[in-house]
This record gives structure tokens, sequence and C-alpha cells, in this order.
């Protein structure tokens, strides 16, 4: 159907690596020329070896499940005649231990606040549906085994 690229790289230039002692900072570049800093979670890694300021992949893994979700919403809204005036989400992912005892972002839970305007406004059971044809349709959710659940 479709392939999806991301260059991830990083150099360890002139620092130590045996010891561990390097830095985890790193690219990722994208086919449409986006090159976003990353790093490791400076609550997995202290700093400086991981840098705070630069997205790490459990942000980016949380991140990606909102704007598929969102991005899924707008488009069903749009298509039930609703107009969305702004989405926002302060979707939160928590990192648990599994069965085994090995880390794992087990639940993402997505709190969108979103603005309807014009003469078509949807009641709270047409918000929940919307959010739950986004959560059955959104490719990312349909690829992991992470809860994710809507809070209103």
């Amino acid at each position: 159907m479709s392939t999806h690229t991301a260059t991830v790289e990083w150099s360890r230039g002139a620092q130590p690596f045996l010891d561990h002692n390097y830095s985890r900072a790193h690219t990722w570049a994208f086919d449409g020329g986006a090159l976003i800093e990353a790093s490791s979670s400076p609550q997995v890694l202290r700093e400086p070896l991981s840098v705070p300021a630069h997205v790490d992949p459990e942000e980016a893994y949380v991140a990606a499940l909102s704007s598929c979700h969102m991005l899924w919403f707008l488009s069903i809204a749009a298509a039930e005649g609703y107009r969305v005036d702004s989405y926002r989400d302060e979707a939160v992912g928590h990192m648990t231990r599994n069965e085994t005892g090995r880390h794992w972002i087990s639940r993402v839970e997505l709190q969108p606040r979103i603005i309807f305007s014009g003469a078509k406004l949807p009641d709270a059971a047409a918000i929940a549906r919307m959010h739950h044809s986004a959560h059955e349709k959104c490719f990312l959710a349909n690829s992991v085994r992470t809860e994710i659940v809507v809070r209103d």
C-alpha cells in the first residue's frame, strides 16, 4: 500500500564509547525535509548523556498516536458536517513494567479539547462516536498493543 521512511543518525565523534559515557543525541530526518533533534529521555538516562530539549522516542510515540487520532477525528468531523476551529491534545503516555519486568508504554491517554463552531454542533454522544471511529481507523492504534483511551 505505502511505505514510510525515516533516517536516524548518530555519530560518536571524539567521545569515549565502551565506557557508556557517550551522548545519546541524534537526528531524525524525514523525506519532506523535516529534521528533528532527538535523544534518550532524561528520565531514562541522566544529563549530559541525554538532552532534555530534544524529542525522545517515548514522547514521539505518544505524539504520533495523538496526531493519528486527531487527523482521523478531523476527517470524520468534516465528513459529518461539524466545523472544528481548534483541536488541542495534551496526551500522556504511562510507562510501566510488563509481566516479564520489561518497561513499556502500557497506556496513552488522549485528552483532546476541541472547539466547534457553526450551525451544526455535535452533542457529547456524537463526539464520543467520532472519537471511537477515529480510534478504529487510526493506523498506529491498529499497530500497537498499548491501551489508548480518550479522556474528557
